[in-house]
């Protein structure tokens, strides 16, 4: 009992002082997020799928290393038939053409270095194809890797995408 009562006083003294450790996380150094813009199609229709990597810490990405497949409950329908057909970079003079297309290195495609705070956005055109099959969800998930200025690195995933689900009329 003794030695209990001496912990919490030595831990209430350090938190006081503020010399306890703190409960907060910091931000990953590199996030990446998805969006769609609509969560259904049709056979034969498009879904812009855009992927962006921000950079949290106080160096410059100098390198990404992306990767997208299709999550496993995708790959059960042999009868949902897609692909990606276009991919474009946002620029502040506007949007430019990417590197490649998925599925893929997809680090390319965020452009040259991203400054501290920044972030990079690329999008994805997903075409499903006009024989597909429907009331299927088509998703992605992706894993990357991105090095920094200062030499260390970071990565992360699965990041997944929102699913899209084909509908038929």
């Amino acid at each position: 009992m003794r030695r209990l009562g001496l912990s919490a006083v030595l831990g209430l003294l350090l938190a006081l002082f503020g010399l306890a450790p703190s409960a907060s996380a910091d931000p990953a150094p590199a996030a990446l997020t998805f969006t769609a813009d609509s969560a259904t199609t049709t056979p034969g229709g498009t879904v812009q799928l855009s992927m962006t990597l921000t950079n949290n810490k106080t160096y410059d990405v100098l390198f990404v290393y992306q990767t997208i497949e299709p999550t496993w409950l995708t790959t059960q329908r042999p009868d949902l038939k897609y692909s990606f057909t276009g991919c474009t970079l946002a620029t502040a003079a506007g949007s430019a053409p990417c590197a490649g297309t998925g599925p893929s290195n997809l680090g390319q495609n965020y452009g040259a270095t991203i400054p501290p705070g920044q972030s990079r956005t690329v999008t994805l055109t997903l075409q499903v194809a006009a024989d597909s099959g429907c009331n299927g969800n088509i998703g992605f998930y992706s894993y990357y890797y991105a090095e920094f200025s200062d030499a260390t690195n970071a990565s992360g995933g699965p990041v997944f995408t929102p699913e899209t689900r084909v509908l038929c009329a």
